[in-house]
């Protein structure tokens, strides 16, 4: 009896250990393989990281090589535009498109006026005043001044009775550009001429009138004798 009874607990305890061990073991390899599991979810949100870093990085390269093209731009762009104004200032332009300068104008103001040459006031000075946009015709001299550097177009007329030389003198600086000239006709009343010219003009250059030296005109106002000039563009 007492040999069947340390038998009996013999096999028990081999079963208890076979067990145990069992249990033991399969414990071991659920935990190794949840631990590989999270190791390999750490190295993937490590890669996926990386990777973001790396195109953050790109990102602001290319956000940082945009600000310098766009400073660059912005660069030429003030340069450009500093350019234009000195342009503008250089041909007087303004915001409404450009220098406007324009004047006409006859030699009398009222009454009737026979004019001789005089070498007191060479000039022929035009006192009616029908247009003088810019204000570069001076009716004290007679004289026009360019105000800015340009291709001007002048004009003027003159009338003169028969007992005397009629015509006048277009100057520019004081010297001869265009004429017209009528000599005494003793069967002609009265004779008109008249002459243009196109003329590139510096800055403060002036232009007028003169008579030949024994020429006469006349005028009253139904304006026979005129002067006129434009600026067709600025250079």
């Amino acid at each position: 009896m007492a040999h069947t009874t340390l038998l009996l607990f013999a096999v028990l305890g081999c079963l208890s250990v076979g067990l145990g061990s069992k249990q033991r073991g399969d414990f071991s390899v659920t935990d190794m393989d949840m631990d590989t599991a999270k190791d390999g979810d750490i190295k993937a949100l490590e890669a996926r990281l990386n990777a973001t870093e790396k195109e953050l990085e790109k990102v602001k390269s290319d956000v940082q090589l945009l600000e310098k093209e766009n400073q660059d731009i912005m660069a030429k762009l003030n340069d450009t535009v500093e350019e234009l104004e000195k342009i503008k200032k250089q041909n007087g332009s303004t915001t409404t498109g450009g220098p406007k300068v324009a004047f006409s104008a006859s030699l009398a103001a009222s009454g009737e006026i026979y004019l001789k040459q005089s070498d007191a006031s060479p000039n022929l000075v035009y006192k009616r005043i029908f247009t003088n946009t810019g204000d570069a015709y001076d009716s004290k001299t007679g004289t026009f001044t360019a105000p800015v550097k340009g291709i001007y177009f002048f004009s003027f007329s003159t009338f003169g009775y028969n007992d005397f030389l009629s015509g006048a003198i277009l100057t520019k600086n004081g010297h001869y550009m265009v004429s017209s000239y009528d000599p005494p006709s003793p069967g002609d009343r009265g004779d008109t001429g008249g002459n243009s010219a196109i003329l590139q003009l510096e800055k403060g250059e002036r232009v007028s009138m003169r008579l030949w030296e024994t020429s006469q005109v006349f005028d009253n106002l139904n304006g026979h004798t005129t002067f006129s000039g434009f600026l067709l563009f600025p250079l």
